[in-house]
Order: C-alpha cells, then structure tokens, then sequence
C-alpha cells in the first residue's frame, strides 16, 4: 500500500469509529461519490483512495429499478467480494441488502470494468471469519454491527464466468 494511502488510512480511520462521522457520513458521501463518479466519468471513487470499492449494481426490492451503491469490499481469497451491509451503524439494513435477498443476481463495477455476480449471504458459521477478513483491512470494522444493535448482513459476491 502506498505511503500516502497508509497516512490518509491512519488519519481517517479513527474518524469513521466516531458517532460525528456515523451521523454526518451517510448525508455528505453518497452525493459527493456520486459527484466525484460524474466529474471523472466513473473512474475515481473517494472511498477507493482508502479501501477497495466497488459499485454494486442491483435491481431494487420493490420498485425494479436500478440501483447504484457505492461499496467497501473484501477480498476473500478465492476471487470473490465480501461486503457488509453496516449502514454507518444505523438501525436499519440498508437498502441494497434488501435488493440483494430479492434479486441475487447483480452487478459490479471494479477498477472500471464491470462484471456479473451473484450474491449470497454468508452463513452464519463462516460470519466470524469473514469479519476477521474484513477487520484486517479495516481494523474495527465490525463495532458498526455491535454498535447498531442488528446482525449486519454480509454477502459473498461470485462472478458469473
């Protein structure tokens, strides 16, 4: 990782654990990635210059729709995306979750190339280890799940090849 990324990391990091950012976050981010996405014709995302970011494309629950959501993701290993549903550690799943558990197959855009996958939830017995995967990139990352009072879902994104 770069030294710039590893200072901004260390800077930001702490910022995001705090009830400030949980609060201020889901306002200010989601308009300024959409703005950022726009001026740089989707190849620059704001959260890409601290972790690895994927736009997740969905099919909404209820309305069918398309849906965009800018996303953390984790590598898991084996060529797949995990990501979790933490929400800023609001009380309520976000949406995507809910366009996820509707319509599992889905799209995802990484490093400007877009690709088919589907999505499953992590089971149960494998959650405790995808959270320690997801905490070594982001350490402290799970204290939104215990801070929101929930069971965060987490999902396992396979390409379709």
């Amino acid at each position: 990782m770069p030294f710039t990324q590893r200072l901004v990391r260390r800077v930001v990091a702490p910022l995001t654990r705090t009830r400030f950012f949980r609060f201020i976050g889901p306002l200010l981010l989601p308009p300024f990635e959409r703005l950022v996405a726009r001026l740089s014709g989707g190849r620059a995302q704001v959260s890409g210059l601290l972790v690895p970011s994927l736009v997740l494309h969905t099919v909404g629950a209820k309305s069918g729709e398309p849906r965009d959501t800018v996303l953390m993701y984790t590598p898991d290993g084996r060529g797949r995306a995990i990501v979790a549903g933490t929400s800023f550690a609001r009380e309520r799943h976000p949406g995507w979750t809910y366009n996820l558990l509707a319509h599992p197959a889905a799209e995802i855009t990484v490093r400007g190339r877009r690709l088919r996958v589907v999505a499953s939830p992590i089971p149960d017995d494998e959650r405790d280890a995808a959270w320690a995967r997801i905490e070594q990139q982001w350490p402290g990352y799970r204290n939104y799940e215990r801070e929101s009072g929930r069971v965060v879902r987490l999902f396992r994104l396979q390409p379709v090849r």
